[in-house]
C-alpha cells in the first residue's frame, strides 16, 4: 500500500539518491537543495511511501499574489522499481489539489523526450505552451513548458462558468 504524506527534512538524503538515479545526465538536486525547497514557505512537498520506504516525491510552489496567483510544479520523481503503478499520478493529483486551493494556472517544465511524463500531464489537463532550448544541464536537453488553466475561480466557482 502506498501512502502520500508531507515530505520531511529526514527524507532529503533518499530524495537526493533517487534524483541521481532518475536524472543522471542532468544536474540532480542535492540533499541541500531539497532542504532549501522544504524551508521555503511558499512550497509544499509530498512523499509517497511503501511502508517506511520513500518511493516517490513531488513539490509545488505557490507563486504570484491574491490578484494573480499561479503555481509551478517543481518536481515529481518515482523510484524506477515503483514506476507504472500510478504513484506519479497520485503525487500529481495532490500537488494539483494544493495548486487549486491557491488559485490560478499551474505551470511545469518537462523534458521533450519524457513521453510518460508528458502523457501524464496531458491527462491532467496540461497543454504545451512553449519550448525551452537546452533547459536541462549539463545534458542540454530541451524542455516543454506546460500550462494547466485554473479549475476554480477565487469564489470557488468553476472557472469559465
Amino acid at each position: 500500500m502506498i501512502t502520500i504524506e508531507a515530505l520531511t527534512e529526514a527524507d532529503a538524503p533518499r530524495c537526493a539518491a533517487l534524483e541521481r538515479v532518475l536524472f543522471p545526465g542532468d544536474d540532480p538536486w542535492s540533499e541541500a537543495a531539497f532542504r532549501s525547497e522544504l524551508a521555503a514557505g511558499h512550497n509544499r512537498y509530498f512523499a509517497a511511501r511503501s511502508g517506511d520506504l520513500l518511493v516517490g516525491y513531488g513539490g509545488v510552489a505557490m507563486l504570484g499574489n491574491r490578484i494573480a496567483p499561479e503555481s509551478e510544479i517543481h518536481t515529481i520523481g518515482v523510484d524506477p522499481e515503483y514506476q507504472g503503478k500510478g504513484i506519479g499520478a497520485r503525487l500529481l493529483g495532490v500537488l494539483l489539489d494544493v495548486a487549486e486551493m491557491h488559485g490560478g494556472p499551474v505551470f511545469l517544465e518537462v523534458r521533450t523526450d519524457n513521453e510518460p511524463a508528458i502523457t501524464l500531464y496531458r491527462k491532467a489537463g496540461f497543454t504545451i505552451v512553449g519550448t525551452r532550448p537546452r533547459y536541462y544541464q549539463p545534458s542540454g536537453a530541451d524542455a516543454y513548458t506546460m500550462r494547466r488553466t485554473a479549475r476554480f475561480a477565487a469564489s470557488g466557482e468553476v472557472a469559465g462558468s
